[in-house]
C-alpha cells in the first residue's frame, strides 16, 4: 500500500474552536451548539466533535442515526440530536441510542409519543422542508411529548428580508403553546442577524468550518480547510497547444503547467474550469482548461521551481472559492472526497 494518501486538507483545529467561541458570543446568552452532519461538512465529524466538545460545546446535531452512531461515543454528556427524525425500522435502534430524534411529522409525533422518552420537535415557519405546521400543533399533535428542543429553521437568513421577521413571529406564536425546555431557531446566519434570534440555543454549521453567512462575521471568522494537491507532471505547452477537454484554454503563447493530481471526484467540481488558482510562495497561479475527473492544470511559468512531487495549495477560502466556482460554500466543503488525508493542527 502507498505510504500516504495522494492528497490532503489541512484542518486547522484552533480557527475551529475560535469560529465557535466567536459564534457563541454573538448569540449573547444562548448555548450554542454545532452542526456536524455531512461527516463534519466533509472534514470529519469525529475530529470536529473531539475538539468543539473539549472547548465547552454540549448541543450536537446529525442528519441521520449512522451519523450519530459516529460520534455518540464522543460527546460525553452533551445532547444529541437526529434532524431527520426516524423511520419506523430506526425505533429500535434509537430507544437503544443515547441520541434524541427530531420529530418533523404528525405521524412521527404519534408513533415517539408511546415511546415515553424525550424527543425535540421542529416547528415549519416558512421554509417548507422537515416540521409540524403550525395548525397541526394547535390541533394537539404534540400533546404528551416530553420536549426537550423546539427548533425551526430559517429560510432566507443570508439576506435582509422580511421573512425573516416573518419567521420569527411565527415561532414565537408556536413556541408559547408548547412546553419544550428550550428553543432554538438560529443557524449560521440567523446568528448573526443578531442576538433577538438566539432564543435559547443556537445551531451554527457553515461558519463553524470557515464560510462567511452574512457580511456581520467576515473580520471574525477564520479559514479552517485549505486543500492540496500533489505535482505529477510539469508540461510545457506551446503556443496554439490546447489544454485539457473540449480545448477550452488555447496557449497565445509557449507556457508551462503543472498538472495536478485533483478533480471533481475529489469535490474539486468543473466550475474551477479556467477560473480557479493555486497558491504558492505568495504568487497566485491559475488554472487553465477543463477540470477532469482527477487531473486539474495550473500555469506556472511565474514559479519555475515547482517540480512533480511537490505540494500544491488550491486557493479554497470559502467566500473566493465560491466566487470562483459559482458553487455555495456549503456544496465546496461537502463534496470533499474520500481520498484526501485529513491533517488536523
Amino acid at each position: 500500500m502507498p505510504s500516504a494518501p495522494p492528497l490532503r486538507l489541512r484542518l486547522d483545529g484552533a480557527a475551529l474552536v475560535a469560529n465557535w467561541r466567536w459564534l457563541k458570543a454573538k448569540g449573547g446568552g444562548a448555548a450554542c451548539g454545532a452542526a456536524a452532519k455531512a461527516d463534519g461538512y466533509g472534514l470529519g465529524a469525529r475530529e470536529v466533535v473531539r475538539r468543539l466538545a473539549e472547548a465547552g460545546c454540549r448541543d450536537f446535531f446529525v442528519a441521520t442515526w449512522a451519523e450519530a452512531e459516529t460520534i455518540a461515543d464522543l460527546v460525553g454528556d452533551a445532547s444529541l440530536s437526529v434532524l431527520h427524525g426516524f423511520f419506523d425500522d430506526d425505533l429500535a435502534y434509537a430507544l437503544n441510542s443515547r441520541a434524541r430524534p427530531v420529530i418533523n411529522s404528525a405521524a412521527q409525533a404519534r408513533r415517539w409519543r408511546e415511546t415515553g422518552r424525550p424527543c425535540d420537535v421542529m416547528i415549519d415557519t416558512g421554509i417548507n422542508r422537515l416540521g409540524l405546521l403550525p395548525e397541526e400543533v394547535a390541533a394537539g399533535a404534540l400533546e404528551g411529548l416530553e420536549i426537550e428542543t423546539l427548533l425551526s429553521h430559517f429560510a432566507c437568513a443570508d439576506e435582509d428580508v422580511a421573512k425573516n421577521d416573518e419567521q420569527r413571529r411565527l415561532f414565537e406564536e408556536v413556541s408559547v403553546r408548547v412546553p419544550a425546555k428550550r428553543r432554538s431557531l438560529s443557524n449560521s446566519a440567523g446568528i448573526c442577524l443578531g442576538a433577538d434570534n438566539a432564543y435559547d440555543l443556537t445551531r451554527p454549521g457553515l461558519a463553524l468550518y470557515g464560510g462567511i453567512p452574512r457580511a456581520e462575521a467576515e473580520a471574525h471568522i477564520r479559514q479552517v480547510v485549505r486543500v492540496e494537491a500533489r505535482v505529477i507532471q510539469r508540461k510545457r505547452v506551446e503556443a496554439g497547444g490546447s489544454v485539457g477537454y473540449n480545448a477550452t484554454f488555447i496557449a497565445r503563447e509557449p507556457c508551462e503547467l503543472a498538472i495536478l493530481n485533483i478533480g471533481y471526484a475529489d469535490g474539486y467540481l468543473r466550475g474551477f474550469s479556467g477560473t480557479g488558482r493555486a497558491l504558492h510562495e505568495d504568487r497566485t497561479l491559475p488554472v487553465v482548461g477543463r477540470v477532469s475527473m482527477d487531473l486539474t492544470a495550473i500555469r506556472v511559468d511565474a514559479a519555475p521551481e515547482i517540480a512533480e512531487g511537490d505540494w500544491i495549495e488550491l486557493d479554497f477560502d470559502l467566500p473566493s472559492a465560491a466566487q470562483q466556482s459559482g458553487l455555495s460554500q456549503y456544496e465546496l466543503l461537502t463534496t470533499l472526497g474520500s481520498r484526501y488525508a485529513r491533517v488536523w493542527s
